[in-house]
């Protein structure tokens, strides 16, 4: 099983396994990562092996300044702006890759374009202290539950890994938001951490979106996903179903549920976002066939959580039909 070493005794450990070539899971402010030298290809097909990823699922590869990730791709004005105004922090920007970059091709899958993003605490200073970027997806097995917790990623991948850094349960709870300028306008790929109204205020314009196939790492449609199944948005709680709940009022039935989990009894966004991924868990392992959900709204982090709802509810397996 891994070793789990709190963060402030973790960093020449984490160094020594990256710099064989090993994989180690750490903290970011978003989720767990599971994080291997970008440039290195074996380092990156163990992240693939370890989370059974599809491989033409694209990574994000992390720095841990701009002059790093100036190496890596090139930035127009407006992703520049995005940069300096968002990182570090839960925003990853696609950029083209430069072609003397150094990333390994799996990290891409292929694509011309790179995933960045420059996240705070642990993962800057090990990203600083190896000199290369780290790739780094979330922690968990591939389609699952994103790990918020050093636990949680323990009990996932804990027989594949060895090493997992405590640094505590993640602050946003989220993955990180994915845009991508194109022709002077910014697309969403995936919302996440930064609410899409915060970019949005930060560019003086609206978000495009749409996708045109998978562009950027946590675009599967089915992904994030429990054993239980989901019913999102309901109006009642059915017999045997478990329910995550919302704010402080209650669907009916709510009194009859299995298990109930509240995202926010006060309604809060940043709140339940946090709480998402390790109350989805909690509520899995209660052993329920389904889980209920109460209807999110959709505004600001609302609708990174309700994408996340709506992947994990997807029919498994979608994706690579």
């Amino acid at each position: 099983m891994a070793e789990i070493l709190p963060a402030s005794k973790a960093l020449e450990p984490a160094l020594a396994l990256l710099r064989a070539g090993e994989v180690v899971a750490i903290p970011t402010e978003t989720v767990y990562g599971l994080a291997g030298d970008a440039t290195d290809g074996a380092a990156v097909a163990r992240i693939y092996e370890a989370k059974g990823r599809p491989r033409f699922n694209p990574l994000i590869a992390h720095v841990s300044d701009m002059e790093m990730a100036g190496r890596i791709g090139r930035f127009d004005p407006l992703s520049l702006k995005l940069a300096e105004t968002f990182w570090p922090g839960p925003l990853t920007l696609v950029v083209p890759l430069r072609a003397d970059a150094g990333i390994h091709p799996l990290v891409t899958a292929g694509l011309d374009t790179i995933a960045l993003r420059m996240p705070r605490g642990f993962g800057s200073r090990l990203i600083a202290a190896l000199g290369a970027p780290l790739a780094a997806p979330s922690a968990n097995t591939s389609g699952r539950i994103s790990g918020t917790t050093a636990s949680a990623v323990a009990s996932d991948l804990g027989d594949r890994i060895s090493l997992v850094v405590d640094d505590g349960p993640t602050p946003v709870g989220l993955e990180s938001t994915i845009v991508k300028v194109e022709n002077g306008k910014v697309r969403l790929l995936r919302p996440g951490g930064v609410a899409a109204e915060e970019i949005e205020a930060a560019i003086g314009q609206k978000l495009e979106r749409g996708a045109k196939g998978i562009e950027a790492p946590g675009m599967m449609l089915s992904h994030y996903a429990p054993n239980a199944g989901m019913r999102l948005a309901v109006e009642d709680v059915r017999p045997g179903e478990a329910l995550l709940a919302f704010g402080p009022d209650r669907v009916r039935g709510a009194a009859n549920a299995v298990a109930t989990l509240n995202l926010s009894p006060a309604g809060d966004l940043r709140e339940a976002a946090t709480n998402l991924f390790s109350f989805m868990q909690e509520l899995d392992r209660d052993g329920a066939a389904t889980i209920a959900v109460e209807p999110i709204p959709t505004e600001g982090l609302g609708e990174a959580i309700n994408d996340r709802l709506a992947r994990a509810a997807a029919p498994r397996g979608a994706d690579r039909e």
